[in-house]
């Protein structure tokens, strides 16, 4: 069964209040068997547009990275973000 993703792009405006959302975030990102592969780092825009924070997760399949994004715990933390940034984030099935 292919893995699934969770693929996130974001701008922060306020690093001391998206660090509190990103703790928070990270726990439930454990709860649901997610793994970092991706978080921030060194980047370049090698065509289109992007941001300058990236993020990439890997779950188990499809229906883990799903219901990490729709959880209530990640809905917790996505609340602790307000006023911290935006971000577009999607759910992706691996090949």
């Amino acid at each position: 069964m292919p893995k699934g993703y969770v693929i996130a792009q974001a701008v922060v405006t306020n690093a001391t209040q998206w660090a509190v959302y990103a703790a928070a975030a990270g726990e439930a990102i454990k709860k649901y068997g997610g793994k970092p592969l991706v978080r921030g780092g060194r980047m370049e825009i090698a065509e289109g547009e992007g941001r300058a924070r990236n993020v990439v997760l890997e779950f188990e399949n499809l229906d883990a990275a799903r219901a990490y994004a729709y959880s209530p715990e990640y809905a917790a933390a996505r609340k602790l973000r307000e006023g911290a940034g935006y971000l577009n984030i999607v759910v992706v099935e691996g090949a």
